[in-house]
């Protein structure tokens, strides 16, 4: 299977190869505050180059097993990280579903950027690999999120008591999912 290579309006997605780890390692340390209370708590290792590397290379290996698509947004010029778009967990089989999880740097929020991205990558995974089910989960505090989702046309699904440790709580999530309404037996 080729990487992906998808054109949105405003960006690129693809998959990092390892040797870009310096995009990976830059876009976190640029938005560190700005993720943290929304992400798990990060150790230090986090941010080095090392701890990327590995990151991207694993990422890879995930992409050909079809276990997952860590899509990252670049900028028109493909020199910069401004947002990712992972898909995990993807199952075959009888469920044909996975996990959607994304985040923009800090000084690209409220531009449409988001949803840009992450449709481009639903389309990619419905398309491409046939997917029935893509689950996005997110904190209720989480207004933008709650309102990404909705334009994306998920729908709430269930709630969940502590179901994530996130920055070093655990913390209720809604649950939420988009069908695949063109979805085939293949």
């Amino acid at each position: 299977m080729a990487l992906p290579h998808i054109k949105t309006a405003r960006t690129q997605l693809t998959i990092l190869p390892p040797e870009r780890a310096d995009l990976m390692l830059d876009y976190h340390q640029r938005n560190r505050l700005h993720l943290a209370p929304w992400e798990p708590r990060r150790d230090p290792d986090f941010y080095t180059l090392g701890c990327w590397f590995t990151r991207l290379r694993e990422s890879y290996g995930q992409f050909f097993a079809g276990q997952a698509v860590n899509l990252v947004a670049l900028d028109a010029s493909g020199a910069r990280v401004i947002a990712t778009c992972n898909f995990t967990n993807i199952v075959q089989g009888m469920f044909q579903a996975c996990h959607l999880g994304y985040s923009i740097d800090e000084a690209y929020q409220g531009q449409g950027l988001m949803q840009e991205v992450v449709q481009g990558g639903i389309d990619y995974l419905f398309a491409e690999l046939g997917l029935h089910r893509i689950m996005a989960n997110h904190m209720p505090a989480n207004l933008r999120s709650a309102a990404l989702l909705a334009r994306l046309g998920f729908e709430r699904e269930g709630y969940a008591r502590d179901y994530l440790m996130i920055n070093g709580q655990w913390e209720d999530h809604v649950l939420t999912s988009l069908l695949n309404p063109a979805w085939a037996p293949r």
